[in-house]
């Protein structure tokens, strides 16, 4: 796909408006649009934005971040790869975008471009990433002003499937139409919660379908009278909501193990190899400082408690789903293909840009530091005493964001690997929205993030 190609595709679904996106450092997914006359030239000179929206939270203040005020500007230039005619809006295309300076430059602010130079950095050293998605949400009404499940369904019920078949069929149409795979749809342990699988993908890809599926399922739910909730936690007494991170090392193109699974090893447990494992130890070295990207909100540390199966501690085991790394079961007769790992603290308040580069981060130096994960853990975690959590490492995880973002500071590897203006602009406007909800009850944090993601 070029410039010309997407001219071409546009004007034959006679689209109008082509939306530049792109998702900030509050999770938010935002851009300006192009009208289709125009779409060439901007698709070669981009469009303008401020330097401010890096800085620019969830709650729609400006965290203080030297150089991001009022002067100056940079580009959103979009991936033609990424474009869609998106089928819940009339005469309406979209594209993701890269943030550029206006010297032509990647911005170091820019969170696409972040998960692209951990992707080179897997390429150095022969191995390249793939990843799916497991999407959780909730489809709610408005009533009266306050948000609530649209119906009381039962965990995997059918009853569930059938409430909401309309909407259900429709979403998955839609998701059809822009061209993403979809391998599972189910509901989920609260009333009228949601999952579905997206097929495995390269890793900028796979971040890239994050923003997409939260695009088109909210968008086609409205249709129905529905709100599709992403958020971690919109309801506090019922089950939160996450964006479970699969995850796979292969070897690159051109390395002696090329198309190879590098998590694969038929003699050990599981089929998981030593490469997977000291992965495994990087995550969890790396955690309580990568969940401040992975679980970016307030409202992120209200699902993550012992015994909800969201994980709460630095803990990882075969099948188990209380761990924050589970070693899913390979399937019968593809297990070389299908062995992967699933990074469970993790929910849709993060950019999937900075989740997916900060875990390869994290990753890669326990490969290359080969660290150790310990022993894998055989029974709930929080069933553990505190005595032996201790002998074995496990740590329990930050509790609220502020405690993440401390841990993220104190974090060589990631911050490094960030650099230093993302770092900066990102802990700046996740301490500003800690701040914003510092005085607010559980049920107003969790109306707040209800309907913005």
């Amino acid at each position: 796909m070029d410039i010309s190609d997407v001219v071409r595709q546009a004007r034959a679904a006679n689209v109008r408006l082509v939306r530049f996106l792109y998702c900030d450092n509050g999770g938010i997914i935002r851009g300006k649009a192009t009208h289709v006359e125009k779409l060439a030239t901007r698709m070669r000179e981009g469009i303008g934005q401020t330097l401010a929206m890096q800085a620019f939270t969830s709650v729609e203040t400006l965290a203080a971040v030297e150089g991001m005020g009022p002067v100056g500007e940079f580009r959103l230039i979009p991936d033609p790869q990424t474009f869609v005619v998106l089928p819940y809006v009339p005469a309406s295309a979209s594209m993701l975008c890269d943030l550029v300076r206006l010297d032509g430059q990647p911005w170091e602010a820019c969170p696409r471009t972040f998960l692209k130079r951990m992707v080179a950095r897997l390429a150095e050293q022969g191995m390249r990433a793939e990843a799916a998605i497991e999407h959780e949400f909730y489809l709610a009404r408005d009533v009266g002003g306050r948000f609530v499940p649209a119906d009381q369904s039962l965990c995997y019920s059918s009853i569930g499937l059938d409430e909401q078949a309309e909407v259900i069929d429709a979403i998955l149409a839609a998701l059809e139409a822009v061209g993403l795979s979809v391998e599972l749809f189910h509901t989920e342990l609260g009333p009228a919660q949601q999952e579905l699988s997206i097929r495995h993908a390269e890793a900028l890809t796979a971040a890239d379908h994050v923003c997409l599926v939260r695009e088109v399922v909210r968008g086609t739910a409205r249709h129905y009278g529905l709100y599709a909730t992403f958020a971690p936690k919109p309801f506090l007494d019922q089950a939160g909501s996450g964006a479970h991170i699969h995850f796979s090392l292969w070897g690159a193109e051109g390395s002696p193990q090329a198309g190879k699974n590098l998590f694969y090893d038929p003699q050990q447990r599981g089929g998981l190899s030593q490469t997977g494992k000291y992965f495994i130890g990087g995550v969890l070295r790396h955690l309580p400082a990568l969940v401040a990207l992975t679980c970016g909100s307030p409202n992120s540390y209200s699902r993550l408690l012992p015994h909800f199966w969201s994980s709460a501690y630095t803990a990882w085991g075969y099948d188990n789903r209380e761990g924050a790394i589970r070693v899913p079961s390979p399937f019968w007769g593809r297990e070389a293909e299908s062995i992967n790992l699933e990074l469970k603290p993790s929910d849709h308040s993060g950019n999937p840009y900075l989740a997916l580069g900060a875990l390869i981060a994290a990753g890669l130096d326990g490969i290359q530091q080969q660290i150790d994960p310990g022993e894998p853990v055989e029974v709930d975690p929080g069933n553990l005493s505190d005595e032996e959590r201790e002998r074995r490492g496990i740590r329990r995880l930050p509790t609220t964001l502020d405690e993440a973002l401390d841990e993220l500071e104190r974090d060589t590897v990631l911050l490094e690997a960030l650099g230093p203006l993302l770092a900066r602009s990102y802990v700046a406007v996740k301490r500003a929205e800690a701040e914003f909800f510092r005085e607010k009850t559980p049920e107003e944090v969790a109306s707040q993030h209800c309907y913005k993601y």
